[in-house]
């Protein structure tokens, strides 16, 4: 059985996180948020010591790994500018790391937390479920089994729709979130370029608080994508049904149907990664040195081959 902490505990995402810890046979001592009800604690580890503050939360860290109780993971899902320090913190203290992503936001980032590696002998592992998606592993296999002189033509799509506090709270603040590319899109990106190869050369066709377009050429692929926060963005038939999400691959004029299969993939994380596998910092490389380029570019407009979306 190992240890975990779990910092920023009260977040959406921090569920599956205690799930993926239960479901594993393994157990989390103690947790911070600054959220002061913590009741989804007690339905998967309502012995956990609890921090409003982080600084004692980081003593008690500090403090366990002298003792029988050694924590031997952080895991993190606070705010994406946060990352880096959580990060930096977990590895100090002689823990591995678990951060959902995007793993950190900008370049220099990747580099403190590459030497840190050195430095302790800690690793840190990032949350890329889509790599672990029955359908998108079985496209995977597709494309390596196909012409490999074949260049793919695909048009991706993300709308996710966000009320207005969104742009109050950090996710709203591109210097926090980094942005829609990355705060929606690094995950997308990351499964076109583990399945179609590098990018060789990258487009931004729009990039607002809200949305943002563009086109990459892969090594294997030609990718118009869009992404969204807005409901509006969400074609007629879907918002008909009263559906506030829309995602869609196509791939040559078939679409990928991947909206089902991913209540298990934080715990097929969890597992990966106590088997020794996971997904570390040279896998999250690429993506996060391409969002963070495609933050910083201007935009050319509606000009060349860009998505239909921004029609």
């Amino acid at each position: 059985m190992k240890n975990f902490a779990l910092i920023g505990s009260a977040g959406f995402i921090a569920e599956r996180h205690m799930r993926a810890v239960k479901e594993t046979g393994n157990r989390i001592l103690a947790a911070t948020d600054r959220f002061d009800v913590m009741g989804r604690m007690d339905s998967f580890f309502p012995d956990a010591e609890f921090f409003l503050d982080e600084k004692y939360f980081a003593q008690y860290i500090h403090k366990q790994q002298t003792t029988s109780n050694k924590i031997d993971f952080i895991s993190i899902c606070s705010p994406n500018y946060l990352h880096a320090g959580h990060i930096e913190m977990a590895m100090q203290n002689g823990a591995d790391a678990i951060c959902e992503k995007p793993l950190v936001l900008y370049p220099n980032e990747i580099t403190q937390i590459e030497k840190l590696e050195k430095e302790t002998g800690n690793k840190v592992f990032t949350v890329l479920q889509l790599r672990l998606h029955a359908a998108i592993i079985a496209l995977k296999h597709q494309v390596e089994h196909a012409d490999p002189n074949h260049i793919f033509d695909i048009d991706l799509t993300y709308i996710t729709s966000r009320g207005k506090w969104y742009h109050q709270s950090w996710k709203g603040d591109s210097s926090k979130s980094g942005g829609v590319a990355t705060n929606i899109g690094i995950h997308f990106f990351d499964m076109l370029c583990w399945i179609f190869g590098d990018v060789k050369s990258s487009i931004v066709h729009a990039y607002e608080a809200d949305k943002a377009a563009g086109f990459l050429h892969l090594e294997r692929a030609r990718v118009r994508w869009y992404l969204s926060l807005d409901v509006d963005d969400i074609p007629q038939v879907a918002r008909e049904k009263g559906a506030r999400t829309f995602r869609s691959i196509n791939i040559e004029g078939e679409e990928i149907e991947f909206s089902e299969g991913f209540t298990n993939l934080h715990t097929e994380t969890y597992r990966n990664i106590l088997e020794g596998g996971g997904f570390g910092i040279d896998v999250a490389k690429p993506c996060i040195l391409l969002t963070h380029e495609l933050r910083n570019t201007t935009p050319v407009g509606r000009k060349g081959d860009f998505h239909p979306f921004l029609k």
